[in-house]
C-alpha cells in the first residue's frame, strides 16, 4: 500500500511541472506544447538538483510502463476514419512510423549515454 501510495504521489509531483508548463506558455508564446515545455522544467531541476530523482523515479517508471494505455483511445478513434484507409492515410501512417522510429532511437540514444555517464560517475 505504501509504495502505491508513493507513486500516487510521484505522479502528482510530475503533474506540478505540467501545471508549471502550462503558466509558462501562457505567458511566454513558445511554438512548442506545454507539456514539453513542464518536461524541460522537470528535466532542469533534476539537472540543476533542485529535486532529486528519488522524488519522481517510481512515478515515472510506473508511467513509463502504462503508456501503451494512453495511445489506445487514439488508436481506436482511427476506425472511425475511412480516409486513413485509403492512400492519403497510408501516406499519414508511414510517416508516423518513420517519425516513431526516429524518436524510439533518439530515446534510446540518449538514454544509453545518460547510463553510461552515470555508470562512469560511480
Amino acid at each position: 500500500m505504501k509504495k502505491i501510495i508513493t507513486i500516487l504521489l510521484q505522479i502528482l509531483f510530475i503533474h506540478v511541472f505540467l501545471f508549471l508548463g502550462s503558466a509558462v506558455k501562457a505567458i511566454v508564446p513558445l511554438p512548442i506544447p506545454a507539456s514539453m515545455v513542464g518536461l524541460l522544467l522537470l528535466f532542469l531541476a533534476l539537472w540543476l538538483g533542485i529535486i532529486k530523482l528519488e522524488w519522481v523515479e517510481q512515478g515515472g517508471n510506473w508511467l513509463l510502463a502504462e503508456l501503451l494505455l494512453f495511445f489506445i483511445p487514439s488508436a481506436v478513434g482511427i476506425v472511425n476514419y475511412e480516409e486513413m484507409l485509403s492512400w492519403q492515410g497510408l501516406k499519414s501512417i508511414l510517416l508516423v512510423g518513420i517519425s516513431t522510429f526516429i524518436v524510439i532511437s533518439a530515446t534510446a540514444f540518449i538514454a544509453e549515454r545518460l547510463n553510461s555517464w552515470k555508470v562512469r560517475e560511480m
